[in-house]
């Protein structure tokens, strides 16, 4: 991990380039020996009342007397203009007071800067070899990772000792294109899974690479043969097919430091819980906790439920629910005191990828993600069954992949009856007619999957189950997409109505052209990163799958039993 450094390339500190000129009332920047900022920050703003208009340069570059020191005035003929009053002892006095408030903003500027650095110098980072943008137009996919790691200021006592951090608790929080709404997926650490090979930044720069293991525990994705975060990553990747933009990681002391920052976070019990194991001891009702008292909230699971994991992840999620409302509600975030506190704890406990790994990154970042209202924010538990062992658990398929296929096709969990009904009227209103007879549908299929062999398992699928005989395989697309689409003319509509019902194809993916196309011209499937199978439908479920463990974020009433 490497702290954010200060100061430019060659070592001077961007805040003393601009200089406050009293003549003007304006900053002017300093320039390095070349002539040219080394990496200048903006400057300065001067207070309004002592902010000047520099004189405009004459015509040919040069300026009328008066115009910044140093520079020569023009020579000619005097002036025939009327020298100016020498300014009386009263508008010294104004003159002086006005550079010297300037002066005093310009202290407060420089302090702004020295706290902004010293924010950025809080934030670790961990190069695992992505460096997407802060913010990006689409979809966001930010993955939460909280560490069991024992050492570390403030972590004495917990997590296993000489344990060199696991992912103890994970979430993919996902935000949707339009930023309307977010579902947060958690998955459950004891989880078996397959951790793919993956490789880790050493020292020197280079990338070792860490193999891979079949059916473990999903939390040895992170700190197990000195997997890092990357590794986690392409973990959920591999699990969810979803593409990460981001991660961020955390310790216990995260937890203890932002709740008390926030003035505390309200959390509800449904019976009386005295857990000696987490050292939560709290009477049934409502309670506003910090520090230790949240982090044993959020740690307990022996006293709550079944007594497992699940039970704990539940906790947590109204836990992250009430924090997210306590910051919006409180003032948290408008407040210069309350932002400092929380901006340090959140700043020091934080591990992110290079990506948001400085404090303009991560404002920005955080300034994108706000316009999601809490309302529309949904925390969901991947589902899982019981494995045999009695300790662990195994991904439930049957429920995880329409929980997944919805994600990856953005569709809210807590929107999905008004977006189902609007794609259900699009989709009617493409599909309505008649549906052409299998053995007349001609289509060549391009894969821009990225899966090898997708284009000719998908013909053999339309010709062999299907009945389509008249489909070709037309190799690899240009490029990969991320969706499937179907482009076909406006007289081959009947040949997409039979193809779409048959692929379960949403109504996004169907792309109708304005010209007839000839009589044997074949329609273009070009398969996206959605198609999992040939045979499996890739438009996402209409609603969300019975029984999955969720909690809305807004949602102040819960109480954990």
């Amino acid at each position: 991990m490497d702290a954010q450094g200060q100061g430019g390339a060659d070592g001077t500190d961007p805040a003393d380039q601009w200089v406050f000129d009293p003549n003007t009332g304006n900053y002017e920047l300093r320039l390095n020996s070349a002539g040219t900022p080394a990496d200048a920050a903006e400057p300065p703003r001067a207070p309004r009342a002592s902010r000047r208009r520099a004189p405009e340069p004459e015509p040919g570059g040069r300026r009328r007397a008066g115009g910044k020191r140093g520079q020569e005035a023009p020579s000619g003929p005097a002036s025939r203009r009327k020298p100016k009053p020498k300014k009386s002892k009263g508008k010294k006095v104004l003159y002086w007071t006005s550079g010297t408030l300037a002066f005093l903003l310009v202290g407060g500027s420089v302090a702004a800067y020295v706290l902004y650095q010293q924010l950025n110098g809080n934030i670790n980072k961990v190069d695992i070899g992505e460096n997407n943008p802060a913010v990006s137009d689409g979809p966001m996919n930010i993955l939460l990772i909280g560490t069991d790691r024992r050492d570390g200021k403030g972590n004495k006592g917990y997590g296993d000792a000489g344990s060199v951090g696991h992912a103890d608790t994970t979430l993919l929080f996902h935000v949707s294109e339009d930023r309307s709404n977010a579902t947060v997926l958690s998955f459950p650490r004891d989880m078996i899974t397959d951790i793919p090979e993956c490789k880790t930044k050493q020292d020197d720069g280079s990338f070792k690479k860490i193999p891979g293991e079949k059916e473990v525990r999903f939390n040895t994705s992170l700190g197990q043969e000195e997997r890092d975060p990357g590794c986690t990553w392409q973990t959920v990747e591999k699990i969810t097919g979803l593409e990460i933009d981001h991660f961020m990681m955390a310790d216990f002391n995260a937890v203890k430091e932002m709740s008390t920052a926030v003035g505390g976070v309200d959390v509800c019990l449904g019976k009386d819980i005295n857990d000696p194991k987490s050292h939560l001891n709290l009477k049934k009702g409502r309670h506003t906790v910090k520090g230790e008292e949240a982090l044993a909230f959020v740690r307990t699971r022996h006293a709550v439920g079944f007594g497992g994991d699940l039970d704990r992840i539940k906790l947590q999620q109204q836990f992250l629910s009430s924090l997210m409302r306590k910051m919006k509600a409180s003032g948290s975030l408008t407040s210069p005191t309350k932002t400092w506190k929380l901006a340090q704890a959140a700043t020091k406990a934080l591990t992110v990828d290079p990506g948001i790994g400085t404090l303009s990154k991560l404002a920005d970042l955080g300034k994108n993600l706000s316009k999601v209202d809490l309302k529309n924010i949904t925390f969901a538990t991947v589902p899982v069954v019981d494995n045999t062992d009695g300790a662990t658990v195994l991904l439930d398929q049957t429920k995880a992949e329409p929980l997944f296929s919805m994600v990856r096709q953005d569709i809210s969990l807590t929107e999905v009856k008004k977006k189902e009904k609007a794609a259900k009227s699009k989709q009617a209103a493409l599909l309505k007619g008649p549906k052409a007879a299998p053995a007349d549908v001609r289509a060549k299929v391009l894969n821009g999957s990225g899966k090898f062999g997708a284009a000719q398992e998908t013909v053999d699928w339309m010709q062999n189950v299907q009945g389509m005989l008249r489909t070709s395989n037309g190799g690899n697309a240009e490029a990969e997409q991320k969706k499937t689409t179907l482009e076909y003319a406006p007289n081959q509509a009947d040949q997409a109505r039979r193809l779409a019902d048959s692929m379960g194809l949403p109504a996004s993916a169907m792309k109708r052209g304005t010209k007839d196309a000839e009589p044997m011209a074949e329609m273009t499937l070009t398969l996206g990163a959605d198609f999992k199978e040939a045979g499996t439908p890739i438009a996402a479920p209409k609603k969300a799958p019975k029984d999955i463990q969720r909690v809305e974020a807004d949602d102040k009433n819960l109480c954990a039993k």
